[in-house]
């Protein structure tokens, strides 16, 4: 026999999804203007003012969600390399079971969202090496974990003889320099390339040299 719901136990539950929503948007809205504040004045020159005014929140309610300037700097990082890691293994998936196919998805799912998240791209090389030793151990981390489905599928490739035999680790790495120079170097491909020509380029570039049989 079910259990009959506490009375009001739906509108707590539904109370909690609001706070937990209007947390996640809160915090969304301060770590988008930290990028912007730090892009222009750097990490070490940042003022908790300048990042509520640009924020449109009180400095009271920026250490309500975060520690101080180092906790929100950790956390901007961590965010964009969540992106990587949450949506790269789903674009290999959608793309069915052809290695070729799903090595060139996340591949171009990773450079959507490097130029999605370009300022903080950027941010991430300029100012990581601001965290401290915790910091950057949770940053290497992160990266290794977001590259795991690019090795799995570069593996997948080469163990169905679609991929010659390569050193998967520095594959896997060298494809994600490609991914963050378009926006790293943005200054200069921006002239000659849009992102969708930039991902046909290097994902052409990529297959030649992976392909078994070209």
């Amino acid at each position: 026999m079910a259990k009959a719901s506490r009375p009001g136990s739906a509108a707590v539950s539904l109370d909690e999804a609001v706070r937990a929503v209007r947390i996640s948007s809160r915090r969304r809205q301060v770590l988008d203007a930290a990028v912007t504040v730090m892009q222009h004045t750097g990490f070490h020159q940042m003022s908790m003012q300048a990042l509520a005014d640009e924020a449109q929140v009180s400095v009271g309610l920026i250490y309500k969600y975060f520690g101080g300037k180092e906790d929100i700097l950790l956390a901007t990082i961590i965010d964009i390399l969540h992106a990587f890691r949450d949506q790269l293994a789903p674009a290999m998936e959608s793309a069915g079971d052809d290695p070729v196919a799903r090595l060139s998805a996340m591949f171009r799912r990773y450079i959507e969202i490097v130029d999605e998240n370009r300022d903080a791209v950027v941010l991430t090389y300029r100012e990581s090496r601001t965290l401290d030793a915790q910091g950057r151990e949770k940053i290497k981390e992160l990266e290794v974990e977001t590259s795991q489905p690019l090795r799995d599928a570069l593996t997948a490739g080469i163990d169905t003889g679609v991929f010659r035999v390569v050193d998967v680790d520095l594959v896997a790495f060298d494809l994600l320099m490609i991914a963050h120079g378009w926006a790293l170097k943005q200054w200069h491909f921006a002239p000659a390339y849009d992102v969708e020509q930039y991902i046909v380029v290097q994902t052409d570039l990529m297959l030649r040299s992976l392909l078994a049989h070209r």
